[in-house]
């Protein structure tokens, strides 16, 4: 019985690791196709409504989107399609050296 218990506390933990190290997470991407006035609002309207985003600012300037996202929810990869599907192919931006 002591053995099982132990084997049990072993396994709950192993599968519930995941969960302890899922944060909120903040990725600056590059957004390409932002030409006009408009564009930042879709871009940050697409990327806001992806479930687990909490905030997105977006650049015209700089034609970036920093996007602070719950990785428990979402990932950059889900972030970036939406932001494809809207017309405007994101990736995150390389940082320098």
């Amino acid at each position: 019985m002591n053995k099982y218990l132990s084997t049990l506390a072993l396994v709950s933990s192993v599968l519930a690791a995941p969960a302890a190290f899922a944060g909120e997470r903040t990725v600056t991407f590059a957004v390409d196709n932002m030409t006009c006035a408009s564009c930042p609002y879709i871009v940050k309207s697409s990327m806001a409504a992806v479930p687990g985003v909490a905030k997105v600012a977006v650049s015209f300037q700089a034609k970036t989107a920093t996007v602070t996202f719950d990785d428990a929810k979402t990932s950059p990869d889900a972030i970036a399609a939406a932001s494809m599907n809207a017309g405007y192919p994101a990736h995150p931006a390389q940082k320098g050296s």
